[in-house]
């Protein structure tokens, strides 16, 4: 049944991230297709695969279809769940349902099934989103107009009233030592029964001064004479509608009553010892009900670094399996010489170094497991050549993966010429390429004729097979899964992987992402590159900015304007690309040729306009995201973000990268709505720094983890407890113990039964 909860929380994910098809790395079509189990259905994968190819508009009502369906399955095996609760009665009591507290009834349950909690055990993971100081009482005397803060007094008098339809408004006049307040409750008119004269009741909300009249807005309460919630840290629970705070916070308590003794320890008693841990059972209990801030951090450190050492333990697991005895490929000096040589250009330091380190690894006796961090144009793809042309001197063939047809296509027409020069037969293999033409590829990549594959994810596809890979390169990693990454290692039996990656990666995030691979930093630009001026203003400076386009239109340049939609939603008050294409062709430059791009078009299509882009027969590109990677444009000296507070910073970053790539001045002009602090800060740090990494850095603490590259495109599992902004320590040493106990020779024996029970769902969480 808990697939199925997965799958509805993640439909509810889906509806709350406007329909974009994001909620899940691949899209719902690709995760239905490989989550397997009861939900292979036919009509399950038609539908999702109709999602995946419908417009904004129509996507709700194919969602509802969905929901309703799998809620069909869920249903099904519920009642072979209650078979099997009478049938073996001593089950696990923490997988039982939270029907099993008491007054949740099936309505009840439903709801929390939004937020995830489906089990017991789930309930108990659920930990609060935050806390209210509940210690200080104030007397309601020295109440302060806006403070929020506790009272406690007795019950005097109740009034209910019902002004109009929808609302009722309940008045209870509260009295403490020093005086007496109105308190006032919307909409919760069954209240006026147990608010009974005398009565003794702790209330927290704000005082306001409203006709000279004070009255405190009730924000939540209880009666210390019922409710078993000391008076500390108060917990507040992410949410739902109809799901209030009081019903989610009395079953915790049960729960943490009757079934936290039954939680598992899941660490080695030596870790906990040596890493100063509390116990699981009191972790848990201490992030519900803490006593004080220390308490509770105390908790969440336990609980962070177990969710750390799990997913570096997940991550050196799939190392392990594809660890062995590797390609020594012969030093080679002579080659690097004649590579440098082959170049209009000298190398930077940087890539030189780091051409040094790959060369190093694949010289040693076991396989390659590297990953290549360069900013923007910093020269990954040269340092990707050096690496392709190694292995194929070697006697080996080499493989190269990107994530969009657009770059796959950019790097064979950069790589193709360059390794030319040293006799590599280089081939571009994508989806546009059918028929005869493809097979015959495919039988030249299997037969050794066919030197380095260039290729999208049809380079994983079965049918594609290679007579002696030696090499494989990823572009753009963090558009790709752990696994995926994997699948193409595999097609070679002892492989060499090289990850190459233009979004930069804060440390503890790279120490987290790729806990199995050796980073190596492209820090360098190549010389003669002008920085990009970057503006922020707000749209009252659009019809500037746009005679600033148009100028730059006037002296032979182009200009890419980006979207963050592809056609109109009636969810988002957005502009989209389709419509402003429109408006910029009839009303606001119409003199000017103008083509859209945007991911939902056919191949074809896209290289049809990104050719006549290229060429300078389009002048302005208005397109989506699509344009994030691999677009090389020097002619285009302009960039317009509309709705640019609706990007990461590290989005934005490589949105930019695409202009400033020619010798001309380049600007990023940013049109925003930017409304909080924390939006504001973010535009100001896009105008003030091109270092991508002082920007992935901000993008860090500013979003989290969760939110880096967008939802789950990371491949990396949603963290509760674990903040990886500032847990560098925490996960350093996760790292270091996950290092030791793989090292141990008897692992398989090792009595974690527990901690290695987990390991599995993480590499499927990661791999999606």
């Amino acid at each position: 049944m808990s697939q199925n909860i997965d799958l509805l929380e993640l439909l509810d994910k889906e509806a709350r991230s406007g329909y974009y098809d994001s909620s899940v790395f691949g899209g719902l079509s690709g995760f239905l297709k490989n989550w397997g189990g009861s939900h292979s259905s036919p009509k399950i994968s038609q539908l999702a695969n109709e999602y995946a190819k419908a417009s904004l508009s129509k996507r709700p009502a194919l969602l509802q279809e969905l929901r309703l369906l799998l809620e069909a399955v869920e249903a099904g095996e519920r009642q072979l769940d209650q078979v099997r609760q009478v049938v073996q009665p001593e089950q696990n009591l923490l997988s039982a349902s939270v029907r099993n507290i008491p007054k949740i009834g099936s309505k009840t349950a439903a709801l929390f099934r939004r937020l995830g909690a489906c089990s017991i055990e789930e309930l108990l993971f659920f930990f609060p989103r935050d806390y209210q100081d509940r210690r200080q009482i104030t007397p309601i005397a020295q109440l302060l107009p806006g403070q929020s803060t506790s009272i406690i007094g007795r019950v005097q008098s109740v009034q209910l009233s019902a002004p109009r339809a929808r609302l009722t408004i309940l008045q209870a006049k509260i009295q403490d030592n020093s005086g007496g307040i109105t308190a006032i409750w919307f909409n919760q008119g069954y209240l006026e029964n147990s608010l009974k004269q005398g009565r003794k009741v702790h209330i927290y909300g704000k005082m306001d001064n409203k006709y000279n009249h004070r009255q405190f807005q009730v924000q939540d309460f209880s009666f210390p004479d019922q409710e078993n919630t000391p008076l500390g840290l108060h917990p507040i629970y992410r949410s739902t509608e109809n799901l209030s705070q009081k019903t989610i916070r009395q079953a915790v308590i049960h729960s943490l009553e009757k079934y936290g003794p039954n939680i598992p320890e899941i660490l080695p008693e030596d870790i906990i010892t040596r890493r100063n841990l509390q116990g699981r059972v009191q972790a848990v209990h201490d992030m519900h009900l803490p006593a004080d801030w220390q308490v509770q951090e105390q908790a969440r450190r336990r609980l962070a670094y177990e969710e750390l050492l799990i997913l570096q333990l997940a991550l050196q697991g799939n190392s392990d399996n594809l660890k062995g005895t590797g390609i020594a490929h012969p030093p080679a000096p002579e080659l690097l010489m004649k590579f440098k040589s082959a170049l209009p250009f000298p190398l930077t330091v940087a890539q030189d170094r780091v051409i040094s380190e790959i060369f190093a690894d694949m010289e040693k006796p076991v396989v390659m497991q590297r990953l290549v961090q360069g900013d923007v144009g910093s020269g990954k793809t040269l340092v990707a050549a050096a690496a392709l042309s190694k292995a194929v001197t070697g006697g080996f063939q080499a493989a190269l993966m990107a994530p969009t047809e657009i770059l796959a296509n950019q790097h064979y027409q950069t790589l193709q010429p360059l390794l030319l020069a040293f006799g590599i037969r280089t081939e571009l293999f994508t989806a546009a390429l059918g028929g005869k033409t493809r097979q015959e590829l495919l039988l030249r990549c299997q037969n050794g004729e066919v030197d380095v594959l260039i290729g999208t994810h049809t380079l994983i596809q079965q049918g594609v097979e290679f007579a002696r890979l030696g090499l494989a390169v990823t572009d753009e990693q963090h558009r790709f899964g752990v696994l995926q990454r994997a699948r193409l290692q595999e097609k070679g039996r002892t492989c060499d992987m090289l990850i190459m990656t233009a979004t930069p990666i804060p440390r503890t995030l790279a120490l987290t992402l790729y806990g199995d691979l050796q980073i190596s930093v492209i820090d360098q630009m190549p010389p003669g590159r002008q920085p990009v001026l970057t503006y922020a203003v707000d749209y009252s400076y659009e019809k500037r900015l746009w005679a600033f386009v148009d100028k730059h239109l006037e002296q032979g340049r182009q200009v890419f304007v980006v979207c963050p939609l592809v056609e109109e939603s009636a969810k988002i008050d957005l502009e989209n690309a389709l419509g402003l294409a429109e408006r910029l062709q009839k009303q606001i430059l119409p003199k000017r040729q103008t083509a859209v791009l945007h991911g939902k078009m056919k191949s074809e299509e896209k290289d049809r306009i990104m050719t006549s882009f290229a060429q300078g027969e389009i002048q302005i590109l208005v397109a989506t995201t699509v344009i994030e990677v691999g677009i090389n444009i020097p002619n285009a000296t302009v960039m317009m973000v509309r709705d640019a507070e609706r990007f990461g910073l590290a989005q934005l970053h490589q949105l930019r990268g695409r202009i400033g790539r020619g010798s001309d001045q380049s600007y990023c002009l940013l049109l925003h709505n930017a409304k909080g602090d924390i939006a504001k800060e973010r535009m100001k740090i896009m105008s003030e720094t091109a270092d991508g990494f002082a920007i992935a850095e901000a993008d860090l603490r500013l979003r989290g983890p969760g939110e880096f590259w967008g939802t789950r495109q990371h491949g990396l599992p949603e963290l509760r407890c674990a903040n990886l902004f500032r847990d560098s320590d925490l996960i350093e040493q996760a790292r270091s113990d996950a290092l030791e106990l793989r090292c141990q020779k008897n692992w398989e024996n090792i009595e974690i039964k527990e901690l290695k029970s987990v390991l599995t769902e993480k590499i499927k969480l990661m791999s999606n």
